[in-house]
């Protein structure tokens, strides 16, 4: 974890995981920030840095521009139409705002907290030399002092909550698009340990204002065939109780992914009982001689000896005999869903979602390099996001922690 712990130190690229780079470049195309603002939104280092990202994996042609530039001299299309979207939103809500500025303060703040906001107001007219410091104390009836007083302890408490910026960039370069949440969590030791008073409501406005917070996506599409005739399996998990110990239950799921060479498979094997992906597998197609990896590889990792229930839907692949071989020769049994009911194997449909939904986001230019992504993603999803199913614990400390009955 000494990576977490951000310095201002030199970094390569070496140091920016495979999701965090697509995420600049996807954000910088869409027009939702220019070089500029990423390079210091993420404090990303090298001027031609977040340049050499949009050349290797943006989906527009960037390679016109010369080399030693490292800001585009015009706003994109895209950056204009949300510019002026904005300047309308915004001229919008000022004028609300200045019709609601009295009853404001008359209604919603208290002595003390009208102060402040007077404060505030006074400090800014002065700074915009509309009038003089002087002349707004006296017609508010306030002292030069208590304006002094309020602007420094302004000034201490944003130097003190400048380090979570830097706390926030070094887990979304492996986290992309983590919850606030689950990143409150992750940085809450750090806050203590540094004497930092924020709760999570004001951590979430500080992700806000300093555009941090991320925009879930939904997507969904069928994988499954179940229509054929091999043998399928009852679901011994319909009315048994939850697992109780790691590699009791493992379920396992198929789901697409796809790069700029097409169409790929994922396929998944996952510990119900403590979310740990435990094998994993990607391909161009779906025979079962293909899937069966990811099985293999989580029979391979297993560490305990206990018997195991293998819980899949009724898809072709799992009920080929070279999965029924391998399931066999490692004690594992085999349960199925009833019928097309993603909800009888709502885990490994959650873990599809939290793959697709906060690290595999982008579209990268071959295979090989979506297998780079999977292999940071399953390693930060098991080692380094919490979970709230597992008390904000990440599935490996689960995994790991669980002790054998004599």
């Amino acid at each position: 974890m000494d990576k977490l712990a951000v310095a201002k130190v030199k970094r390569t690229q070496k140091d920016y995981t495979l999701g965090f780079k697509l995420a600049v470049v996807d954000s910088v195309e869409k027009g939702d920030m220019t070089y500029k603002q990423a390079q210091a939104i993420y404090g990303i280092q090298g001027r031609s840095t977040v340049l050499v990202w949009l050349r290797r994996h943006g989906k527009l042609d960037w390679t016109h521009l010369p080399k030693s530039q490292t800001m585009p001299s015009k706003e994109t299309p895209a950056q204009t139409i949300k510019r002026l979207e904005r300047e309308l939103a915004d001229a919008k809500a000022h004028n609300l705002i200045l019709s609601k500025v009295v009853e404001v303060f008359e209604n919603d703040y208290g002595a003390n907290g009208q102060k402040e906001v007077s404060y505030g107001i006074l400090w800014k007219l002065k700074t915009d030399k509309q009038i003089s410091l002087a002349q707004g104390c006296r017609l508010l009836s306030v002292s030069p002092q208590a304006v002094y007083q309020h602007r420094i302890r302004q000034h201490d408490k944003a130097s003190k909550l400048a380090v979570l910026k830097d706390w926030v960039q070094a887990y979304r370069m492996l986290m992309p698009c983590i919850g606030g949440r689950k990143l409150y969590w992750l940085i809450k030791p750090k806050l203590i340990a540094h004497d930092i008073k924020i709760g999570r409501d004001g951590f979430f406005d500080y992700l806000r204002a300093h555009r941090l917070l991320v925009k879930p996506k939904r997507s969904y599409t069928k994988t499954t065939f179940s229509k054929h005739w091999m043998k399928k399996h009852p679901n011994l998990t319909k009315d048994a109780p939850a697992p109780i110990k790691p590699e009791q239950t493992l379920v396992a799921d198929i789901t697409y992914v796809t790069s700029k060479q097409g169409v790929h498979y994922l396929s998944l094997v996952t510990d119900a009982y403590s979310r740990q992906i435990l094998g994993y597998h990607l391909s161009d197609s779906m025979p079962a001689t293909e899937v069966v990896k990811a099985l293999e590889m989580a029979a391979h990792r297993r560490r305990y000896t206990h018997q195991a229930i293998h819980h899949s839907d009724r898809g072709l692949q799992y009920c080929a005999s070279e999965y029924q071989e391998v399931l066999r020769a490692h004690n594992i049994t085999p349960s199925m869903t009833d019928g097309y009911d993603c909800y009888q194997n709502a885990l490994a449909e959650r873990v599809n979602g939290i793959l697709k939904n906060e690290f595999l986001l982008y579209v990268c230019n071959t295979m090989s390099e979506l297998k780079q992504l999977i292999d940071e993603s399953v390693y930060v999803y098991n080692n380094i996001r919490p979970h709230l199913s597992l008390n904000m614990r990440t599935p490996a400390e689960v995994h790991d922690s669980y002790s054998c009955p004599a």
